[in-house]
């Protein structure tokens, strides 16, 4: 299955933004160059007192749909 890897740094602040229904998606870059349009909602599981920060693989089935979504570091 494709993956590819992103590098995620969002303040508390930032996702209060979105969890006050400012916005419901997140478009990120990842470190190949792909931009990814995926609900703010899968990062719940990840969302610490400080925010969500660390380095994620993403996988996708050829359709684009997202399969998982796992903390690596």
């Amino acid at each position: 299955m494709p993956s590819l890897l992103l590098d995620i740094a969002l303040s508390r602040q930032t996702l209060q933004l979105y969890y006050q229904g400012d916005a419901s998606r997140l478009v990120l870059t990842s470190r190949e160059g792909r931009r990814v349009n995926m609900p703010i909602h899968h990062l719940r599981p990840f969302v610490t007192h400080l925010g969500v920060n660390g380095v994620f693989e993403i996988e996708f089935n050829e359709f684009g749909k997202l399969l998982s979504l796992r903390r690596l570091s």
